[in-house]
C-alpha cells in the first residue's frame, strides 16, 4: 500500500508547519503545502492527495469554495479547521461534503489521530503504510542532544533534568534551529492548548528551562527573546 499524501491548505505559516511536524512524528511523509484555495487546487492536482486539512477561512475565499471544488471530482477525506465553534458553521462544513470539523485552537495530536481515523475509514491508512523504513536515531546541533523519542535532552553528554514541558519546549527548538518561534506555536505545540492568557505560563517555563541550560540565565546565549515575535534557538553561541 502506498503511503498517504495528504495536503494542508491554511494561510498560516506557523500552524502549517506544526501540523506537518506533527503528521511526520506519526509517520507520514507524503505532506504538501499551500496557503491560498488557488495554490491549494493546484497543488490538489498535482499531488492527488488522499486527505485534505482545509481552514475555513482563507486570503482569496472560503475553504467551502475549495471543497466544493474538490467534490466535483473526488471523495477523498476533507477535514475543515476553523476559528468559528458555532454549531452552524459545523453544519454547513459537514453539508458540502466535509468529514470532520476541528475547532481552533487545536491539539495537534488529536488532529493526527482524527487523520488517521478518516484514512482508516477510506481504506488507505495501515500501521505498516506509515511505518518508518529506518531506525530513528537522535538529534545532535550544538552541545544538545535529544533522544528520537523526544524525551530526554543533554547538553555536552550530560543529561539534563527537565520537565516534560521544558523537553517539549528544547524538542521544538532544536526542529528549528536558528528561527523565531511564536509563542504561539509555542505553547500550542507543547501544550496543545489555546494560548491567550498564557503568555506568563510560557515565560515562567522558558526561565526555568535557561536555568537549566544556560551558562548565565540572566544573559541567555541559547534561547533568545526576540521582542514582540517570540523566541530563537541559537545552538552555535
Amino acid at each position: 500500500m502506498e503511503r498517504p499524501r495528504i495536503l494542508i491548505v491554511d494561510d498560516e505559516h506557523d500552524l502549517r508547519q506544526l501540523m506537518k511536524t506533527s503528521l511526520t512524528k506519526e509517520g507520514f511523509s507524503e505532506i504538501e503545502m499551500a496557503g491560498t484555495i488557488e495554490e491549494g487546487w493546484r497543488r490538489f492536482q498535482d499531488c492527488e492527495p488522499n486527505l485534505v486539512i482545509l481552514d475555513v477561512m482563507l486570503p482569496d475565499g472560503e475553504g467551502y469554495d475549495l471543497c466544493k471544488r474538490i467534490r466535483e471530482v473526488s471523495r477523498i477525506p476533507i477535514l475543515f479547521l476553523s476559528a468559528k465553534s458555532d454549531e452552524v458553521d459545523k453544519i454547513l462544513g459537514l453539508a458540502i461534503g466535509g468529514d470532520d470539523y476541528i475547532t481552533k485552537p487545536f491539539s495537534p495530536k488529536e488532529m493526527a489521530y482524527r487523520v488517521k481515523a478518516q484514512l482508516r475509514r477510506a481504506g488507505v491508512y495501515t500501521i505498516e503504510a506509515t511505518a518508518k523504513t529506518t531506525e530513528a536515531k537522535a538529534t545532535s546541533i550544538g552541545p544538545f542532544e535529544i533522544n528520537s523519542d523526544e524525551t530526554e535532552v543533554k547538553k555536552d553528554g550530560q543529561k539534563l533534568a527537565l520537565t516534560a514541558k521544558e523537553v517539549g519546549l528544547m524538542a521544538s527548538f532544536m526542529r528549528n534551529p536558528n528561527q523565531i518561534l511564536s509563542k504561539r506555536t509555542l505553547y500550542l505545540h507543547v501544550w496543545g492548548e489555546d494560548f491567550y492568557g498564557a503568555d506568563n505560563t510560557l515565560m515562567v517555563h522558558i526561565r526555568r528551562l535557561r536555568e537549566k541550560i544556560e551558562d548565565n540565565p540572566s544573559d541567555p546565549t541559547y534561547i533568545l527573546t526576540v521582542k514582540g515575535l517570540g523566541y530563537r534557538f541559537m545552538p552555535s553561541n
